[in-house]
């Protein structure tokens, strides 16, 4: 930079120069050239000085300056040319206004500025001390760029706080306006932000990563921003930054996600995933005891101690490094190979003897409860047997709850809503980065990431709920096309699918939150995982058909469509629940007398049972072939052709079963 620097400014230098020279030669107008000279030898002055500095120049304004300096000079060297004429006939046509002086004068005096300003805004900021720099001419038609201009020079060369306010100030000016971000990128504003974000105290950090954040509204900018190293400094300040800091990281990490999806894998590959589910797993799923899986070394210290004294500790020990092996290579991110970050403690003897005793059993499979009875402590104890279960499934055992890969120290102690809002920001970031990625979604269900969205849509504030929600619909959005996915992450014999589909199917039961759209929008994505005789969800989803507002009843209607649509393996057990529930009456309703947004989808619907479950006596009763007839005749509808086959397809149906029934009834 500042041989380049150097480079530039050898010209003006050089005009400025000869501008002195031609101004001593002059034949006419000889005071006008002096006061010209005078001033560009006060230019020239400011611009070797400029050279001088030029490591410390800021390149953004330096270039433009310098390159509208130097087209001043070049007219000012041609006026004063035009002053060394020779001979009087030169002298009678060379016609030179007066005003032209004047205006020479001006723009050398502006020039001036703007160099005295470039050289102010990029000194270090204890030379200029408390001094207000003011705004040079270049930028009088355009005065935000000054600004941006100052506040990236102090990110550059300020104190931590200055740097902490330029941060602020950029936050502010991206906030107000899309095309100041853009400003604030074009002129060089990533590298001081991330530099601060790795640099700074809390609060500089926190500035700076809201205007990351901020700054990220498009891929162009997004993209910007990845070539700047945004990944690598974000993962760092996940795994080691204040947690305020790093809720605010999490926060830009969504922002960029969504603005830009083509970042999730580069994310994903900074290990932003796997240390989101650690802040996510915080305190969330250890303090719930359904759904507390601890790892057992994690047990307890005092067991620990008791197995390494025994003499059978060495084939303890090596139950326990192959039990670790088995678990890393199940855990595509394992945070075990820390030292955990929460120990649970054991007041009892008897308790650290079933530790003991665990160690010392097989582990039991995926499908399966291991239960283990009558195990015998031999060098212990020869005479006590000990007769326990372990309720857990062996492949959450492999999953470490304790947030390992994290910098714990003074974690505890962080303020609830700071937690909270840490919590509310990893599973926003989480949501964004699921959408449409298989790889990433993966990442998250083999984690214990499941277990925790159930806990938090249980147990955590409003905003926590509702990005746990979103981010839950669109992990199951992706399993609903990825059917690998669906089957290892949703299988019906896993815990965190249970615990899962528990608080969607509450939560549609209450029917009374913002959360109900995504949660609807989830169990309709996973109707595909469900057993036959696994009806619970559909009763909850028929009542929401009925008296509710468009939008909720269109998503039940979708949601229910995925159920009972051919491409559903149980397609007729769950047609056969939704008319047992009563869906046929609202769906005819919904038909009828709905909006179009909600009657396309509930005449999908309607469609579907029938032509499933043709012979209902339910649909007979409700006169659905006469719905059907009047909806093949209404032109919108006519228009989807998928609806249209499917319509002439149910009405045959039921034309079929309504004739043999007549006919038998005769």
């Amino acid at each position: 930079m500042a041989d380049l620097v150097k480079q530039i400014l050898a010209k003006p230098i050089q005009l400025a120069d000869q501008v002195s020279k031609a101004a001593d030669e002059a034949s006419s107008f000889k005071q006008e050239c002096t006061e010209l000279k005078a001033k560009t030898e006060k230019l020239a002055g400011l611009l070797r000085q400029a050279a001088r500095a030029s490591s410390e120049l800021y390149e953004r304004p330096a270039r433009r300056i310098i390159d509208d300096t130097e087209q001043v000079i070049e007219k000012a060297l041609a006026l004063v040319l035009k002053c060394r004429v020779n001979g009087i006939v030169k002298r009678v046509f060379t016609i030179i206004p007066a005003a032209a002086f004047r205006k020479m004068s001006s723009q050398l005096e502006n020039s001036i500025g703007d160099v005295s300003w470039l050289l102010r805004v990029s000194a270090p900021a204890d030379d200029r001390g408390d001094e207000y720099l003011g705004l040079p001419p270049i930028a009088a038609n355009e005065p935000i760029l000054c600004l941006i201009w100052e506040q990236i020079a102090i990110l550059y060369t300020g104190s931590l706080e200055d740097r902490s306010d330029a941060a602020a100030s950029l936050v502010s000016l991206a906030r107000d306006n899309d095309r100041y971000g853009k400003l604030i990128i074009e002129e060089g504003g990533i590298g001081p932000l991330l530099k601060l974000i790795k640099e700074g105290k809390l609060e500089g950090q926190e500035n700076a990563a809201r205007a990351i954040g901020l700054l990220g509204r498009d891929p162009e900018s997004v993209e910007h921003m990845i070539h700047a190293g945004v990944c690598s400094v974000f993962g760092k300040i996940l795994k080691e930054g204040p947690m305020k800091v790093q809720a605010v990281v999490a926060w830009a990490v969504s922002e960029l996600a969504a603005n830009y999806p083509k970042c999730q894998e580069l994310f994903a590959q900074h290990n932003i995933i796997r240390l989101l589910v650690s802040h996510l797993a915080f305190e969330t799923v250890e303090e719930h005891s359904k759904y507390a899986i601890s790892s057992i070394r994690a047990a307890s210290i005092h067991a620990v101690v008791m197995a390494t004294n025994s003499p059978n500790a060495k084939n303890m020990n090596k139950a326990i490094d192959e039990d670790d092996k088995q678990s890393y290579n199940q855990i595509p991110h394992p945070t075990a190979n820390k030292a955990p970050g929460q120990m649970y403690n054991v007041v009892a003897n008897t308790m650290a003897m079933r530790i003991q005793s665990k160690l010392l059993q097989p582990q039991g499979n995926d499908s399966t409860q291991a239960n283990h009875n009558h195990s015998t402590n031999n060098n212990h104890n020869n005479n006590v047997k000990q007769n326990h279960q372990l309720h857990q499934p062996h492949h959450q055992q492999n999953v470490a709850l304790s947030g390992s890969s994290l910098n714990l120290k003074g974690r505890e102690l962080e303020d609830p809503a700071t937690k909270a809002n840490m919590k509310a920001m990893a599973a926003k970031a989480l949501w964004h980065l699921s959408i449409g990625n298989s790889a990433i979604c993966r990442s998250i269900t083999e984690s214990r990431a499941l277990l925790c969205f159930a806990v938090l849509l249980e147990k955590g504030p409003e905003d926590v709920k509702y990005h746990s929600a979103m981010a839950l619909m669109e992990i199951t959005a992706v399993a609903e096309k990825d059917a690998e996915l669906r089957r290892s992450a949703f299988k019906p014999s896993s815990p965190a699918c249970k615990a899962v589909v528990d608080q969607l199917l509450n939560i549609i039961e209450e029917a009374n939150s913002d959360l109900l759209i995504p949660c609807v929008k989830a169990i309709g994505n996973l109707a595909r995982t469900f057993r036959a005789t696994e009806t619970r969800m559909i009763s909850p989803l028929v009542r929401l058909l009925d008296e509710r507002e468009a939008e909720i009843s269109r998503e039940a209607s979708v949601a229910l469509s995925k159920f009972a649509c051919t491409d559903n393996y149980l397609h007729l057990d769950h047609s056969k629940a939704i008319i047992s529930a009563g869906g046929a009456k609202h769906l005819i309703q919904l038909v009828y007398f709905g909006e179009q947004i909600v009657q396309n989808s509930a005449l999908f619907l309607l469609c579907y049972i029938s032509l499933h479950v043709p012979d209902s006596e339910e649909l007979a009763q409700a006169e659905v072939l006469t719905v059907l007839e009047w909806a093949s005749k209404q032109s919108h509808i006519t228009q989807d052709e998928t609806l249209e086959t499917l319509l002439q397809d149910s009405k045959s149906r039921l034309e079929l079963y309504q004739s043999r029934r007549s006919r038998a009834f005769h």
